[in-house]
C-alpha cells in the first residue's frame, strides 16, 4: 500500500468518527453541552446519595462525600470533553475543565446553604451552560495573548 493510500485512510477514518451534521452556532453547542454537563453532576450526586442511603441508612455519605465528589467533577469535566471533541469544537478538554471547575467554585461560594432545594435540579445545570460559555471566552483570551 502506497502512503497516499495511507493518508487517505487515515483521513476517511477520521470523517467517520465524527457526526456530519449542519453547522452549529459555537456558543449554542457550548450552552447544550454545559447543559448536558450539569445534568449529569446533578444526576451523579443524586445517585452517591442514594448509595449512600442504601449502605449507610442516611444520605450523608461521611468521609466518603468528598472523593465521591471530586470523582463526579472528573466524570462530568471527561463527559463534557469528550462531547465537545466529537462535535469538533476547539478546546475540547479545557472548557469542561474551566466549565465545570468555575460551576462548582460558584455552588460552594453561593448556593451550599440551598443544596437541598428543588430547584437546585434546573439551576447547577443552567449555571454550568453559563460556565461553559465564560469558560469558551477565557479559552480564546488564551490563545490570544498566546500568539
Amino acid at each position: 500500500m502506497s502512503q497516499e493510500e495511507d493518508d487517505g485512510d487515515e483521513a476517511a477514518e477520521q470523517r467517520s468518527r465524527r457526526y456530519d451534521a449542519p453547522p452549529l452556532p459555537p456558543a449554542l453547542i457550548l450552552a447544550v453541552v454545559g447543559l448536558l454537563s450539569g445534568f449529569a453532576t446533578i444526576a451523579g450526586v443524586w445517585l452517591s446519595e442514594r448509595g449512600c442511603e442504601r449502605f449507610r441508612d442516611t444520605t450523608n455519605c461521611g468521609a466518603l462525600g468528598l472523593p465521591l465528589l471530586v470523582l463526579i467533577v472528573g466524570v462530568t469535566m471527561v463527559l463534557g470533553g469528550l462531547a465537545l471533541s466529537r462535535l469538533a469544537m476547539p478546546h475540547p478538554r479545557l472548557i469542561p475543565f474551566l466549565g465545570v471547575a468555575f460551576m462548582v467554585g460558584l455552588v460552594v461560594a453561593f448556593l451550599t446553604g440551598h443544596l437541598d432545594s428543588p430547584w437546585i435540579i434546573a439551576a447547577v445545570p443552567v449555571l454550568t451552560a453559563v460556565t461553559f460559555l465564560l469558560a469558551n471566552l477565557v479559552a480564546r483570551l488564551l490563545e490570544r495573548a498566546d500568539a
